[in-house]
């Protein structure tokens, strides 16, 4: 038995290294996403352009002007005249923000008085508006508090520091890319079972299969672990780009998290491979992965927090094993997460994975049967 299952070990993943098509799959389209979740699907907020509209021309109208110019967030500062230039530039999304200062406030300042300031935002970008909102006020309070201690009011007696824990700095990629270890190992686990009945169906390698000695458990047994080794291997390749090229900190245990890996490649595995046994052809395997790819990474809190989602779309994420081991690649990369911690998050992984792989085993021998 050890024998036959090895031996169609080594003809799968020969007939993966050999086919143009699968080496293409496996190689270029996880590097690509890397790339393009890393540097080009990003929350932060940088280069964009703001508006001011200043009808005060006093001193301390034109010292606020120059806070903002010289902040390195916002890329060219405009100046408009009047409310219809400001209401052209925010329509044709020209700038983001636009600061209003009227006429009173450099004289209201001399005079002790309280002053306001109107920032006037495009709410078609939501995120991105609360997020330049937040560097407004900042500027705008760095800029109270200096000039209460220069016309000589007292200071504000409470003061807020805020301090960001696992990740001071707030860079996105921190957050991005040890997600990416579980969504790319994922994807090609996926890709590497849901082609690999369908290929031997195209090629008619598939009947030879059905009359060989190996048994069906043996067949589904010798497609799953070339796309558990490549899957892994896979993630590995993740794993120490992020470490090495984008500088990440690692401060957990490696070896907590390649247990937890093969728990979640084994839970992948059984959904691949039922995708596998339905498709006639590797179009409709690739279609299927996608398929299930798209709620999968939606249900995972790798871009928007489940605790954000309702209640009943909640319990659907239990059973997706991504939604654990995004909460384990990223309790060890930055927060060095204990082994219980990673434990309550891996045994339901391999409940799923045994769920999985019963559910494509009973309906892959209906499929042959």
């Amino acid at each position: 038995m050890i024998n036959r299952i090895k031996a169609l070990i080594i003809k799968e993943i020969l007939a993966i290294l050999q086919d143009k098509k699968s080496r293409m799959v496996l190689i270029f389209p996880p590097l690509m996403q890397l790339f393009l979740f890393s540097f080009a699907a990003t929350l932060d907020v940088k280069n964009v352009d703001v508006g001011f509209w200043n009808k005060d021309n006093g001193k301390y109208s034109y010292e606020l002007e120059q806070r903002f110019v010289g902040s390195p967030t916002f890329k060219n500062i405009h100046f408009f005249d009047n409310e219809q230039e400001v209401k052209r530039a925010i329509d044709n999304q020209k700038v983001i923000m636009v600061v209003h200062i009227d006429e009173d406030f450099s004289r209201n300042i001399l005079a002790r008085k309280e002053v306001k300031v109107q920032l006037l935002l495009d709410g078609r970008k939501s995120n991105a508006a609360q997020i330049v909102q937040g560097y407004a006020l900042t500027i705008l309070g760095d800029f109270q508090k200096d000039i209460k201690a220069e016309i000589g009011l007292p200071k504000d007696r409470t003061r807020l520091i805020p301090r960001n824990w696992y990740n001071p700095n707030l860079i996105y990629t921190w957050f991005t890319v040890p997600g990416l270890v579980g969504i790319l190992t994922m994807l090609i686990c996926l890709l590497v079972t849901a082609l690999s009945v369908a290929r031997e169906r195209e090629m008619g390698t598939f009947e030879q299969l059905l009359v060989s000695p190996l048994k069906p458990t043996e067949i589904l047994v010798g497609k799953a672990i070339p796309a558990m080794l490549i899957g892994i291997g896979e993630g590995s390749l993740i794993l120490f780009a992020a470490i090495f090229l984008f500088g990440i900190p690692f401060t957990g245990s490696l070896l907590t998290l390649y247990g937890s890996m093969w728990i979640f490649v084994i839970s992948v595995v059984g959904i691949g491979l039922f995708i596998s046994s339905i498709a006639k052809t590797q179009q409709q395997g690739l279609l299927g992965v996608m398929v299930f790819m798209a709620p999968a990474v939606a249900l995972s809190g790798f871009a928007t927090p489940i605790e954000n989602m309702p209640e009943w779309l909640q319990i659907t994420t239990y059973a997706n094993p991504l939604r654990y081991f995004l909460l384990i690649v990223r309790g060890i990369f930055l927060k060095e997460a204990p082994f219980y911690y990673v434990w309550q998050q891996t045994y339901p992984m391999a409940i799923i994975g045994i769920f999985t792989l019963t559910g494509a085993d009973l309906f892959f021998r209906k499929k042959i049967l």
